[in-house]
């Protein structure tokens, strides 16, 4: 192996010594940068869950160099984390990728043990389960929907606590019950419009949502997965009809909704019909 550099901050060598070593200096409490110093790990927080959102999005359009670019912003979030860790006592980088090493053959066995290989993926995703269940016992999480993080984005949640609730049962049967209480909680919201306050419209709003949640797993459909795609088709479409109307020299607040909606459906048959062809 090569010596570790003298000065990792001007070798441009791959690896992670330099990248360790300069997030050691912005955070020195000499001679870092005050912004760097000042951070503490739930001021660091929304930016590492932005990055990720970014690596998603960089996948989502398919750019091989925006996803380089953005992995490398989502390892600083962890070189930071990992800093700030080790500056109290807590732990290190190094412990962090030696903790997820021994957690990744731990829940492998079929490739790191003596477990066969020859398994269906059901049956691998059947005994990871299992593996995560002891883990969450380990941690004294005894509770089915213990470990499900509060951090995670709402929709993402919701879709996780009914699978865990879904393990032991407590879940209906087939699709066609999920859309009766689909349309249950949609006249509520209606009845919550017209006689309740705006805090019991948000409540039954949120009914709603993680109900929707429901059906999407019943119908083995990423929620987030599903909402991003119709976010992008939105805006995909909306540029459309913003397109269109520059064409015709005006902007969407010199328009109204009858002649953007025509433009919003021309769109739609023309990607349906480049879809086809």
């Amino acid at each position: 192996m090569p010596e570790p550099s003298a000065d990792p901050i001007h070798d441009t060598a791959p690896g992670l010594p330099r990248l360790l070593e300069v997030m050691r200096r912005l955070r020195d409490p000499e001679t870092g940068c005050p912004w760097d110093i000042e951070q503490d790990f739930a001021s660091i927080a929304p930016y590492t869950i932005e990055e990720a959102y970014e690596v998603a999005d960089a996948i989502e359009r398919g750019s091989m160099a925006e996803l380089e670019g953005e992995l490398g912003d989502l390892l600083l979030q962890v070189v930071f984390h990992a800093r700030m860790a080790e500056e109290r006592g807590d732990f290190s980088f190094d412990s962090v990728a030696s903790g997820i090493a021994e957690k990744m053959i731990a829940r492998h066995p079929h490739i790191f043990g003596d477990e066969s290989r020859e398994k269906s993926a059901e049956q691998q995703t059947r005994d990871w389960e299992t593996v995560k269940a002891a883990e969450r016992a380990a941690r004294a999480e005894t509770g089915v929907l213990d470990g499900v993080a509060l951090g995670l984005p709402a929709l993402m949640r919701a879709a996780k606590l009914q699978k865990r609730a879904a393990r032991v049962g407590f879940d209906w049967p087939d699709v066609g019950e999920v859309l009766d209480k689909i349309s249950e909680e949609a006249a509520e919201l209606v009845e919550a419009r017209d006689t309740l306050t705006q805090r019991e419209v948000e409540e039954e709003m949120g009914d709603l949502l993680f109900v929707m949640a429901n059906l999407a797993r019943h119908l083995d459909v990423d929620p987030e997965v599903a909402l991003r795609g119709a976010n992008a088709k939105f805006t995909r479409r909306f540029n459309a009809v913003e397109a269109e109307l520059r064409a015709m020299g005006k902007e969407p607040s010199q328009s109204d909704l009858s002649e953007m909606d025509a433009l919003w459906d021309a769109a739609k048959r023309r990607e349906k019909a480049a879809a086809q062809s």
